[in-house]
């Protein structure tokens, strides 16, 4: 398993953490329940992102987070959501009329979730694994083996970036680049 980063612009510190990404739709997860637990995870990793990204920094950059997340295993069991995903987090900016990624980072979590009486879940707990040696049996000991074998494609950043150049008022076709 490769070792993934914290993408850093402007000559900052580069972070590094663990990384690992699922190419499968789990065969027993259920896609209403993905439908539905999959705002709160996003919104959680975003906020959770603030103020991490040399983007922010900048002003004039007008930097923000965006976060996305796959599933990997999904559970529902007294009460609590147990997610297994993969999580993909990117901070852009805009520069010049130019989409600019500033720093991001894609790391395995597990999240619990609960219901709330209006419908809507809210993350409970949430853990990712220790950067270095413990990587691999977190990993093992949150997945199993079978589902770490398919840790061989990262999480698609398209949407990301997509979303960011809606946010920002930029036509799909406007150039990426760096901070």
């Amino acid at each position: 398993m490769s070792a993934g980063r914290w993408a850093v612009g402007g000559g900052a510190v580069v972070v590094l953490v663990a990384t690992g990404a699922w190419a499968r739709w789990p065969p027993d997860a259920d896609p209403r329940l993905w439908h539905q637990v999959r705002p709160a995870i996003e919104a959680r990793l975003v906020e959770q992102a603030r103020g991490s990204g040399y983007g922010e920094s900048e002003p004039g950059l007008r930097a923000r987070w965006f976060c996305r997340a796959e599933a990997v295993d999904l559970d529902e069991r007294d009460g609590l959501v147990r997610a297994g995903v993969s999580t993909l987090c990117l901070e852009y900016g805009v520069r010049a009329g130019h989409l600019v990624e500033c720093g991001g980072a894609e790391v395995p979590q597990v999240l619990r979730l609960r219901r709330e009486t209006d419908g809507d879940y809210t993350v409970v707990s949430q853990e990712e694994p220790p950067e270095g040696a413990g990587y691999a049996e977190w990993l093992t000991s949150r997945f199993g083996r079978f589902t770490t074998v398919s840790f061989d494609a990262d999480v698609a950043a398209g949407p990301l970036e997509s979303a960011a150049r809606t946010h920002f008022g930029l036509s799909a076709g406007s150039p990426l680049a760096e901070c």
